[in-house]
């Protein structure tokens, strides 16, 4: 009954007033918690002073990474999703946004690609999109006028076959030259063609893999050699498909759908040998490399897809679990996350966003 009075006692005095709710908005009030003591029957009063030492002393994993709550006009929320990186001519190691940091993107010209590389400029970053055409299309040249002058990040193109070896590697070496650095890739070139196994013309499997696998691979053996030279530990996103990991419905492209899945395991592999590649001087660090697995998407490669069989759109909207074809823009979050600190022990792995069509 002595317990129960006096808890009954400490929660009138802790129950806010009008005073103490004005005091809530301005600033904590003085009694934060209560904890029992159990050697005795007493109640500890813990005020917001000891609470604070409490927690500079005995910091939480989360706020180490975070700066004081209380700093006003704090710049950095949720740090993790910013790029941690050990600069070439330094020892010590800064966490900071993408400021500065370079990236490179294939098949940047248009589609998935450009959405993405437009993400990356928003954050900071200076992004070149490479692709096989030799001037920028105009939904490049429309997205470089509305980032310029907007945000920190810059966005360049540059003509590049991505199945030319020493095309890629020559492009490549020029941007890492030109800043001392290479901190990511997006590896987004890609072609498709539709055609029933029994009718697919032989020399179309060979440009299909040589594009979609061989490409891939080669971009990101470049960039790699790259960032070794330069000491940029970064990641890369290597963009597979749902395709990779199923048969998709209504949709006759084997060949595609294979040098997809081959994406994918390419990615597992390349994690593998590159998890402790770069040297800083302080310990071995990583390339991190994971796959991006996008469901069905709106690409003008897929309103093709649909002008040429008009009931293509109807069976995939009725097989994932949404009812509806993505946007490209819903894959910069999932494209900003593999490239962040956010994901600083994720690679080798694939992420697949497919409104559920796989999950089925």
């Amino acid at each position: 009954m002595l317990a129960r009075a006096r808890l009954q006692a400490f929660a009138r005095l802790a129950r806010p007033t009008n005073a103490g709710r004005q005091t809530a908005r301005l600033g904590p009030p003085a009694i934060l918690c209560s904890r029992y003591n159990p050697t005795s029957t007493r109640l500890l009063a813990t005020t917001s002073t000891e609470t604070t030492t409490s927690l500079a002393k005995y910091p939480t994993a989360i706020a180490q990474r975070l700066p004081d709550p209380e700093a006003q006009y704090s710049p950095h929320r949720l740090r993790e999703f910013e790029a941690s990186v050990t600069a070439a001519t330094r020892q010590d190691r800064d966490v900071v946004k993408l400021n500065g940091r370079v990236y490179v993107v294939t098949g940047g010209a248009q589609g998935l690609g450009l959405t993405l590389a437009e993400a990356l400029v928003e954050a900071g970053g200076k992004v070149y999109c490479l692709d096989i055409q030799k001037e920028p299309t105009a939904p490049f040249y429309e997205t470089q006028g509305r980032v310029a002058d907007r945000f920190e990040g810059t966005l360049s193109y540059r003509h590049v076959d991505v199945q030319n070896a020493e095309q890629v590697d020559s492009v490549i070496a020029e941007i890492a030259a030109e800043h001392s650095r290479l901190d990511g890739l997006i590896a987004a070139a890609g072609i498709q063609y539709v055609k029933p196994a029994l009718e697919y013309p032989p020399d179309r499997i060979q440009h299909m893999m040589n594009t979609n696998f061989g490409g891939v691979f080669l971009s990101a053996v470049s960039c790699a050699r790259q960032m070794i030279k330069y000491k940029s530990p970064g990641a890369m996103v290597l963009v597979g498909s749902m395709s990779g990991l199923n048969a998709n419905k209504g949709f006759t492209s084997s060949v595609y759908n294979s040098s997809k899945a081959a994406v994918i395991q390419l990615g597992r592999n390349l994690a593998m040998e590159w998890g402790k590649v770069i040297d800083t001087g302080g310990g071995k660090r990583a390339i991190r490399v994971n796959v991006l697995c996008p469901g069905n998407i709106i690409t003008p490669m897929v309103l093709k897809n649909f002008e040429d069989d008009p009931g293509l759109r109807k069976i995939w909207e009725e097989n994932n679990m949404l009812g509806r074809i993505s946007e490209m823009k819903e894959y910069r979050g999932a494209a900003l996350f593999m490239l962040s600190d956010a994901s600083s022990f994720m690679t080798g792995s694939h992420i697949i966003i497919d409104g559920g069509y796989t999950a089925w």
